[in-house]
């Protein structure tokens, strides 16, 4: 009995991405946005219910742009977007099952046990560079950003620059509240008094061990340009 396989473009949508890389969906929305305009990305936009029952607007990306949008948002979570549209195409391209063709299960089992195979592989191939980034990740030291920039290689005051030019510190050299909430950052704040006795508040941006990981990622190979 031959297998049926269905034929049409798998697209993930804005939402999935959200759950995928702990991120709010309108978070995920505004970037999809931002890398259309700069042309990087197409996607389309179609109204779907969210988990609560309620429509919302939500946007469709395929497999190549779904990978730079998660570049763009968090790098870390790669794998699971790898595991996701794994889940996808298997479902896509599942076969009928017939159970009582002997060869089809032969044949599906040899599948599956391949699969599993190459799996255990890439996870022993990867896993030294993973438990490496996930002790960073969780220290619970954090370094100042001009720290940071000299780790990468970067001069003080141009990474700062480009930190606000990608849209993750703000003008004041506070990170937006979404790094904040996925735990990149820390803001410290003080108050000092000037001789009229009034005070003024300061700020103070910390790197954590994770967005130590993320800044690693995202620029570690970008400064000998950017000098």
């Amino acid at each position: 009995m031959k297998s049926s396989l269905v034929s049409h473009e798998l697209t993930m949508s804005s939402r999935e991405i959200a759950d995928l890389v702990e991120c709010r969906p309108d978070t995920v929305k505004v970037t999809m946005e931002r890398l259309r305009e700069r042309g990087l990305i197409t996607f389309t936009s179609l109204t779907e219910k969210s988990h609560g029952g309620r429509p919302g607007v939500v946007y469709r990306v395929g497999k190549r742009d779904s990978y730079v949008v998660v570049a763009q948002l968090s790098p870390e979570f790669t794998a699971r977007l790898v595991d996701r549209w794994q889940e996808l195409e298997s479902r896509s391209a599942q076969p009928a099952v017939d159970l009582d063709d002997p060869a089809f299960l032969r044949s599906a089992l040899l599948q599956y046990t391949e699969r599993v195979i190459q799996l255990e592989s890439t996870i022993a191939e990867q896993a030294p560079a993973v438990e490496f980034a996930r002790a960073i990740r969780n220290t619970n030291d954090a370094i100042p950003i001009g720290k940071m920039a000299a780790v990468l290689g970067f001069g003080r005051n141009t990474f700062f620059a480009r930190l606000r030019g990608d849209y993750i510190l703000m003008d004041d050299n506070r990170p937006y509240q979404h790094y904040i909430d996925r735990g990149y950052f820390r803001v410290i704040e003080n108050v000092w008094i000037d001789a009229a006795h009034e005070p003024h508040p300061t700020f103070r941006t910390l790197v954590t061990g994770a967005g130590q990981v993320y800044l690693q990622r995202r620029y570690g190979g970008a400064s000998g340009a950017s000098r």
